[in-house]
């Protein structure tokens, strides 16, 4: 009976016995022999060269072997010791049959990661079948931690991540096929590639690791596959001491690159690695779309040991800076110090800069597991781009969650030096056709009536007329959305007529005409698409300010504040006086690398009272304004690039494309009811210049100053013996303009608001022939 049990016993251990050995086997991969020497051993040297690259090289007692048998005859020796050196580096061994199915084991290599950066490891191919197809990694556990935005009010259900899906999506992972490295397998019977894989976690992490040389490659019974339990260490705390030009702390942008290879791909160089990144539970939200973080002064981040290099900055009146740091090996924790430059403070001269249109949802945003953004994120993106002022925007994505933000007031966590407050953008809606338009200072945010999205009227005046009741103040958004001209054309201003088949300032040449407009967007959209429209309609006696937004994350996604407003305030700082600032133009628009300070005309400022002058016919007038712009001395390729990019082309409005040729100046023009009449030129080293014009004014109209398209200054109007401004050919534009509007916006009108539609629209239709006819005029 003893004999029995130990018969028993023996054979329900051989199983594990069994096991023990085939995992022993996985470690430790036979021999493969009949292999061409010559390029096995061109491929090692490139493996080597490829892991120096990567951070990850051969040990120097690996490379010297290597070496050594370089220098030896080729023979069935060279590929045996090239398989000695290699195997124990090899994560995985991939065995491709002669049907090129794929099967995956386990390598020799030690399972060990680094938090917050880069392992390369090397992966063993048996190519039975000679395949040269791409071999990709793959793993469930690379998956992204959110759920990309799909522009719904609500999010879905089937799109919601849970949190126990984000925490095992720690990890990225690339096949290395830079050079030296081949991009496809080169069908060697044995061949060596590099995979790389990124762990945004410290500890133990178990892992699924696959690869495939295409749709159904995979072996069956997922034996392509192999669940790894890696060590992760802990990378370095790099603390953060930022100190703005005047010695106070401050938040920046910090951009932190290293010198080594990582798989193609973007922003594969830079730490913390974007697609591991959740603003909704990491320690700091930094956007997973976004190359900078932003970090506070005392604020940190977690990189491995090594040299890095870190730009940073804090928007355009900054001048970038690099530094490079080296963040030792074994330590816990390291200090850097960053201090700050600017070329310019505006602040200073009385001047504070403004976005009225950024978001946090939609667009790059994601929408799961967060509906977006909270405020508080933005609002440091906000202050780490020097934006003293924001309008946080709710609109269609997300509208539900995000509307929850609205109070009416501003950010509890506002400043004296940096207000914040939600707003709304009506955009996803009913009349987003007919142009999406912005309302600011507003007290409600449902319009009356409305439970739903779907509720809201489905042309813009009415929202308009309800928003400006509130004491709100409006303007559409993206203005030259639409407004591009039906065949082209490179005058400013031109007579073309737009197509008016988008989502900028479309219906606004109808309610222009109803006093329903208190500011025209510009900054992020194509410059002369957005000038020819505002130019024509100051043209016809209307006086709509101009006012610099970003859209932020939607028409860029790289900064907010990127098109901005500087405006110079009554009184304090506030959000009343930033808005009463716009609606009466005492503000310019700029990229912020350019700025029309101070503009008047005969004295009269632009902003100050109704920003009119009277002038007689003939009269002389001296237009003035101050002047500062900042270019590198030296143009760069970046700006190189922009400035050879055509202007309908990101960036739209870019100092760049205002440098004279490859010196370091800027033209600052005067233009007068549209046209450039006068220009002179400003070094643009960062030095504040007076720039003056003398111009006869021989009958009404407007003046502004621009340094094109960098920046625009807000017109003053000016007055001949009374008269009003009557450009009878911006008329003429302006009707078949809205002409080509109502064309294109009248089949998205609902039935029962279309008859109050047809009459605006048939009352701006009267507006427009009365100045043309010059039977009414404009102011």
């Amino acid at each position: 009976m003893r004999k029995k049990s130990t018969l028993l016993f023996i054979w329900l251990l051989l199983p594990l016995g069994l096991l023990a050995q085939h995992e022993h086997q996985n470690h430790i991969a036979a021999k493969t022999t009949g292999i061409e020497p010559q390029p096995l051993l061109a491929q090692a040297l490139r493996l080597q060269e490829a892991l120096a690259f990567s951070g990850n090289a051969l040990s120097p007692g690996d490379s010297k072997k290597l070496k050594q048998l370089s220098d030896k005859p080729l023979s069935k020796e060279t590929v045996a010791g090239i398989q000695d050196i290699l195997d124990p580096y090899c994560l995985n061994v991939i065995d491709i049959n002669p049907e090129g199915r794929v099967k995956v084991e386990r390598g020799a290599a030690k399972p060990t990661l680094i938090q917050g950066g880069w392992t390369s490891f090397l992966v063993r191919v048996n190519n039975d079948a000679g395949i040269t197809a791409k071999l990709e990694a793959e793993s469930a556990n690379s998956g992204k931690p959110y759920h990309s935005p799909s522009f719904d009010p609500k999010v879905k259900k089937e799109n919601e991540v849970t949190a126990g899906q984000i925490a095992n999506r720690f990890l990225d992972i690339r096949m290395y096929t830079n050079k030296p490295m081949l991009p496809n397998l080169s069908g060697l019977k044995l061949e060596y590639a590099i995979v790389q894989i990124y762990s945004k976690d410290a500890g133990q992490r178990e892992a699924e690791i696959a690869y495939n040389i295409g749709k159904g490659s995979q072996d069956i019974g997922f034996r392509n596959a192999t669940h790894i339990l890696f060590e992760a260490k802990p990378a370095v705390t790099v603390n953060f001491h930022i100190k703005d030009q005047d010695g106070s702390p401050a938040m920046a942008s910090f951009v932190i690159t290293d010198g080594h290879e990582q798989a193609a791909g973007r922003f594969k160089k830079i730490y913390p690695l974007p697609s591991r990144r959740l603003a909704a539970s990491d320690e700091y939200p930094d956007f997973f779309f976004q190359p900078q973080i932003y970090r506070r002064d005392g604020e940190h981040v977690q990189l491995p040991s090594g040299k890095y290099k870190i730009t940073f900055t804090r928007g355009p009146e900054y001048i970038p800076q690099e530094k490079e740091i080296n963040v030792p090996a074994g330590a816990q924790s390291f200090d850097v110090t960053f201090e700050l430059k600017r070329w310019i403070q505006l602040t200073k001269l009385g001047w504070f800069s403004a976005d009225h249109h950024i978001h946090a949802a939609g667009c790059s945003h994601y929408d799961s597991p967060t509906e977006g953004v909270d405020p508080k994120d933005m609002y440091r993106q906000a202050l780490g781009e020097d934006l003293n002022m924001a309008a946080n925007l709710a609109w269609g994505p997300s509208w539900y969650h995000q509307k929850t933000f609205f109070t009416g007031k501003d950010l509890p966590l506002s400043t004296q030096k940096n207000v914040m407050r939600n707003d709304v953008e009506v955009s996803g809606f009913p009349s987003s056709h007919a142009g999406h338009i912005v309302l600011l200072r507003i007290k409600e945010d449902d319009y009356p009536g409305t439970t739903e999205i779907e509720q809201w009227p489905s042309w813009t005046a009415p929202i308009l007329a309800w928003a400006k009741s509130q004491d709100g103040i409006v303007g559409y958004a993206h203005s030259g959305w639409g407004l591009e001209p039906q065949t082209q054309v490179d005058k400013l201003p031109n007579y073309i007529v737009p197509k008016m088949d988008g989502i900028g300032a479309n219906e606004y040449i109808v309610t222009v005409t109803q006093n329903l407009v208190d500011f025209f967007s510009a900054g992020d959209t194509p410059a002369p698409w957005e000038l020819n429209m505002y130019y024509h309609t100051l043209n016809c006696g209307f006086r709509p300010r101009l006012s610099g937004e970003t859209d932020f994350p939607c028409i860029t996604d790289a900064r907010v504040g990127q098109a901005r407003s500087y405006f110079k305030p009554e009184g304090a700082m506030t959000y009343d006086n930033y808005v009463q600032a716009i609606k009466k133009g005492r503000s310019y628009v700029s990229d912020g690398k350019s700025h029309i300070m101070d503009f008047t005309v005969n004295g009269q400022e632009a902003g100050v009272g109704e920003s009119e002058l009277s002038l007689k016919n003939g009269q002389s007038a001296s237009v003035t304004a101050k002047v500062a712009a900042y270019l590198p001395a030296q143009q760069d390729t970046t700006g190189e690039k922009i400035a050879k990019t055509s202007i309908v082309f990101m960036p739209y409005w870019d100092i760049e494309r205002a440098r004279i040729a490859k010196s370091r100046k800027v033209r600052v023009e005067l233009i007068v009811n549209g046209e450039a009449v006068d220009t002179t030129e400003v070094t643009a080293n960062g030095e504040v210049t007076d720039v003056k014009f003398n111009y006869q004014f021989k009958k009404s109209g407007w003046a502004a100053m621009r340094v094109f398209p960098s920046s625009h200054s807000n017109p003053v109007f000016v007055k001949i013996d009374n008269k009003p401004v009557n450009e009878k050919k911006s008329a003429e534009w302006c009707l078949a303009t809205l002409e080509q509007c109502w064309k294109m916006k009248e089949p998205n009108i609902r039935p029962e608001e279309k008859k109050a539609a047809e009459a605006a629209y048939d009352s701006a239709r009267k507006v427009y022939k009365a100045l043309i006819d010059g039977s009414v005029a404009g102011k």
